[in-house]
């Protein structure tokens, strides 16, 4: 699985990036828009669902959990200061996805229990696209809580995020996670699309060994 969250340069907008990462073969997008308005968000985020809806891929709104319904949007993903997980499946039912961050086991284990569908785990490394930083895991981090996860029977897919690159996919991977989430790395390849296409062979590749 591989996820991008959306962001922006000097070359792509949300929108367009979100289109460039589409082309590469990406099947999960976020749109993740901090410090937009909701009306900015509704814009962006029309036009990326229906982008998203064409190429059938998944389509997840950080934070904004009124606005799910408005855009169509397959679910929510929650960061560590957003609303609670278990306020946002009592809003949104049981039907619609819903992504909860964690940085430690014990985060991990709380969102589950609240019903979360899947679990952005990070960071993995420094990353300049998310302000207020949990501490940096690092390939150690991921191995020692993907192992608890396994001791304790938690099959919730977990994602791994933050600051990752095509060169760290493989040891990511070794250590038991389901994908890896990236904006950055795609956003700023010289070919957004083509280098969406790589991570995604990594994977496979991975996948197959």
């Amino acid at each position: 699985m591989l996820q991008f969250i959306s962001h922006y340069n000097s070359r792509y907008g949300y929108v367009s990036g979100i289109g460039a990462v589409l082309n590469g073969g990406c099947r999960w997008v976020q749109l993740r828009m901090k410090s937009a308005s909701d009306s900015e968000v509704v814009a962006s985020g029309l036009a990326a669902g229906d982008m998203c809806r064409r190429h059938g891929a998944v389509f997840i709104v950080d934070d904004r959990v009124h606005l799910v319904e408005q855009l169509g949007a397959d679910g929510v993903h929650l960061g560590k200061g957003d609303m609670p997980v278990a306020e946002a499946r009592r809003i949104l039912g049981p039907d619609r996805i819903i992504g909860a961050t964690a940085n430690t086991f014990a985060d991990i284990c709380s969102a589950v229990e609240d019903g979360a569908d899947y679990i952005g785990l990070g960071p993995f490394r420094f990353t300049t696209t998310k302000e207020r930083l949990s501490p940096v895991l690092g390939k150690d981090g991921y191995v020692k809580i993907m192992e608890r996860c396994r001791n304790e029977g938690i099959t919730v897919p977990v994602v791994a995020i933050g600051g990752i690159l095509a060169d760290d996919v493989p040891e990511i991977l070794a250590a038991g996670v389901a994908g890896i989430a990236m904006s950055g790395a795609l956003l700023n390849a010289p070919s957004p699309a083509g280098e969406t296409k790589r991570i995604l062979q990594l994977i496979e590749r991975k996948q197959l060994i």
